[in-house]
């Protein structure tokens, strides 16, 4: 990961064909594109990845989100239940629909703990959301179980997590609904990009529409096709599925790569015993796009961070002070700052954090360490790498 490491004749070529042909929308103008429909053919190839019925291609992960809830039906005043640890991303998705985004505290996998979850249900909870962060799973089997005794939508963000899987099943194909982005730092990228992935037809064609403008795609004259409901438009361009068409057919090796270079990286630090590397649930195997591991405290976490960099260490992230990643730094959701006026419904929805404190959600990220395994590295850096990790690590205890 990230994807764009490893650019190459075969991304050259997939984009000259749509240069050629000179048809840049993913819709219409059959006669001109000469048989090229680049984002159709990496759906198909997605439908097969993804071991799924259905895949709608959008133009980025944050747009799959929300036209994965609007497809599921969850809109104005709707609670999502979704972690403190993830991408602004996931709450900027859920609000963009009216809906009320509800934070919950983690546990030891880095994403939802169930028993949080279950604690946060409310009347007006509509869906749950987990987010497969940094390349592993939550605890499946138990958020599908709270989903379906309270008849919830469960949804999968996976956009950090292609690769992965759960108990044979791709990470992004297990809940009602996924999502992925391929975005420029994603394992495979399209530039700008993200697919709603799913075996509910109903939410597909929801997806399929409202995606582009209500669009209902029936026949061959885009002018005559009819709007069976409002959309938006969330389409994907032929040049950015160009190059995920071309970069997915190469997935298998990016994930060869990167399991090598974390197998290695890992193999190193757990010969140190103050490194606690995180959870992942039985039958569960991460897509090694990042390792992450906790340190025993806060202090020694800081330090190690720094130390990292000062000493060439790159892409090893401490989420804690990160105010991209994590609820502590969130100061413009918390404030509410907004270009437009917030709705009354979302404004009191989100007030719990005026006063809400997540210690759970704390322990961890405060201790945890989540370096990127990149692609580019050869067998001797990353052995280099890791070695010069351990030593740091020693050093900082």
């Amino acid at each position: 990961m990230p994807g764009f490491e490893l650019f190459g004749d075969a991304e050259r070529q997939s984009v000259s064909d749509v240069l050629d042909n000179g048809v840049l929308m993913r819709y219409g103008f059959d006669g001109m594109r000469k048989g090229h429909w680049k984002a159709k053919a990496l759906e198909s190839e997605l439908q097969n990845t993804f071991k799924s019925k259905h895949v709608q291609l959008v133009s980025s992960g944050t747009a799959a989100v929300s036209v994965a809830l609007a497809s599921a039906g969850v809109g104005a005043g709707d609670e999502v239940i979704m972690p403190t640890f993830t991408f602004v991303a996931s709450f900027e998705a859920i609000m963009m629909l009216g809906a009320i985004p509800v934070l919950v505290d983690i546990d030891s996998t880095l994403t939802l703990d169930p028993k949080a979850v279950e604690a946060a249900i409310t009347p007006r909870t509509k869906a749950v959301m987990v987010v497969q962060m940094c390349g592993s799973m939550g605890d499946m089997d138990a958020l599908k179980s709270i989903c379906e005794k309270h008849n919830l939508v469960f949804v999968e963000d996976a956009c950090q997590a292609i690769g992965g899987t759960y108990k044979g099943k791709p990470l992004g194909s297990i809940a009602d609904v996924g999502c992925f982005s391929f975005d420029f730092v994603k394992t495979i990228t399209c530039g700008e990009g993200g697919a709603v992935v799913t075996n509910n037809k109903d939410y597909y064609l929801n997806a399929d529409h409202y995606s582009d403008h209500g669009h209902d795609h029936v026949g061959n004259d885009r002018g005559a096709e009819t709007h069976p409901f409002l959309g938006y438009n969330f389409r994907i361009s032929e040049l950015h599925a160009a190059v995920g068409l071309a970069q997915v057919k190469r997935l298998p090796d990016f994930l060869a790569i990167q399991k090598r270079n974390f197998d290695i990286i890992r193999e190193e630090l757990s010969q140190i015993s103050e490194v606690e590397f995180r959870t992942v649930p039985e039958g569960g195997e991460e897509s090694c796009a990042f390792l992450n591991f906790f340190l025993p405290n806060l202090e020694i976490a800081r330090k190690v961070s720094k130390a990292f960099k000062e000493n060439g260490i790159d892409a090893c992230f401490h989420y804690y002070d990160n105010n991209w990643h994590y609820i502590r730094k969130w100061d413009h959701l918390k404030n509410l700052k907004s270009l437009f006026p917030i709705s009354e419904e979302v404004r009191k929805g989100l007030q719990y954090l005026e006063t809400k404190t997540f210690e759970q959600s704390d322990n961890y990220i405060a201790r945890n360490l989540s370096c990127l395994i990149k692609l580019s590295w050869t067998e001797d850096e990353v052995k280099e790498r890791a070695k010069k990790m351990a030593k740091l690590i020693k050093e900082n205890l």
